[in-house]
């Protein structure tokens, strides 16, 4: 026989097709002994939680949570020109970049719509061996950002991820840096907001020329750990880059010592709180830095892609505004996609939103006309068939502490 016919034009096919593998991190058996509800994301598979959303989001505000973000975009970017192509294709002016120094900046379409955002850390000391830069861009967007720039790249300069051979831990919450002090023999006292350092893996151990940049990423993690101290969550936070042969023996150590592991639903509810951006949710290439309110992470004094079409926005002054959204109403919850009204015409829909376990009441980022956008507008919400109030109030939803008092970025 010769088999099922083909379908007729409008008939769905009578096989489904087969599945993609997920990708695995390299703490996938670390989520597994951790018991880590396994969820798909970005395409890869990783925890959305390990007892309860809620118990993670107050661990990381209170004391101090671990994630696993291996899955974001692991790429280095080295070469005499490495400075100019990522000055050219993010809003950043990478060649003020001091050594050691982070950077959250955005890569743009010609329209000046977002693509992705990202962090970039200069990765060199300054001498002779040339400049080089880690880009950790979002998982979705890795492997365009990669192409983008290698369509770029002038001979001189080399790209390369290496997401698999390496883990990020990001260690977050008050306690994290007296955490990672007693369990590593570091001192973090040095390492400022948006910095980067190399530190011993071992306790006891030592890096040569501590302090500096002098190793090269990723060859130097089979006897150091990358450190940065960027974070997502608005509390203090560090990112541990790892060798993935090493990651899983840190992640226990981290936990032995307290630290409560943290899935991606936390990640999602501590991020919201302080009005941070989701990339593929918030921003789509629908958006841009402007109407995002993310108007200080644009250098204009760098010709960069987008620019001419930012400047033609910023002058003209017209266009929506990103704004937080207070649902004080009880048991009104607003999700990604609910329609907002003023008056009876409609006049946007929620980007972001859900319970806020700090607030204890429901939280939105949406996008509104200029006229709509100031802090105290009223507005009403759909919710599946109930009219709920909601007012604009000013970004971040939660205010700072004594706990994130020297944090002032955002995530990556």
């Amino acid at each position: 026989m010769s088999g099922p016919p083909a379908p007729l034009p409008g008939e769905l096919p009578t096989k489904a097709p087969a599945p993609v593998a997920l990708l695995q991190s390299p703490l996938a058996a670390f989520h597994k002994a951790h018991a880590g509800h396994m969820v798909p994301f970005s395409g890869w598979e990783l925890p959305l939680y390990y007892t309860s959303i809620l118990a993670e989001h107050e661990a990381v505000r209170t004391s101090v949570g671990l994630f696993d973000v291996s899955h974001m975009g692991i790429v280095t970017v080295d070469g005499a020109t490495a400075p100019a192509l990522l000055s050219r294709r993010t809003t950043a002016n990478m060649t003020r970049l001091l050594p050691g120094q982070c950077r959250y900046t955005f890569l743009l379409e010609a329209t000046g719509w977002i693509v992705d955002d990202l962090l970039v850390t200069r990765l060199d000391s300054g001498g002779a061996e040339g400049p080089r830069f880690l880009a950790v861009p979002n998982a979705a967007r890795a492997s365009r950002i990669v192409e983008l720039l290698r369509q770029h790249r002038r001979p001189d300069t080399t790209i390369a991820q290496h997401n698999g051979a390496v883990a990020i831990l990001a260690v977050q919450g008050p306690k994290a840096a007296e955490t990672l002090e007693r369990v590593f023999g570091w001192s973090l006292a040095g390492l400022k907001v948006y910095r980067g350092a190399w530190f011993p893996a071992e306790r006891g151990g030592d890096v040569p020329n501590e302090g500096t940049l002098d190793l090269l990423f990723p060859k130097g993690l089979h006897r150091a750990i990358f450190v940065s101290r960027t974070g997502y969550t608005g509390e203090t936070g560090f990112e541990l880059f790892v060798a993935a042969s090493r990651a899983p023996a840190v992640a226990e150590a981290l936990v032995t010592a307290g630290v409560v592991p943290c899935g991606l639903g936390a990640r999602n509810t501590l991020r919201l709180e302080k009005g941070y951006l989701l990339s593929g949710q918030d921003f789509d290439r629908d958006r841009t830095p402007l109407e995002a309110g993310q108007d200080r992470f644009v250098e204009f004094d760098h010709p960069f892609v987008g620019e001419e079409a930012l400047q033609k926005q910023k002058s003209e002054g017209q266009y929506v505004r990103l704004v937080g959204l207070s649902v004080t109403e009880s048991g009104a919850i607003p999700r990604h996609g609910t329609p907002i009204r003023s008056g009876a015409d409609l006049v946007g829909t929620v980007a972001s939103g859900g319970l806020s376990p700090t607030l204890q009441h429901g939280i939105a980022l949406a996008f509104l006309p200029p006229a709509l956008a100031a802090v105290g507008q009223q507005l009403t919400l759909d919710l599946r068939g109930r009219t709920v109030p909601a007012e604009v109030v000013r970004l971040p939803f939660l205010a700072s502490g004594a706990a994130r008092r020297d944090y002032t970025g955002p995530p990556a």
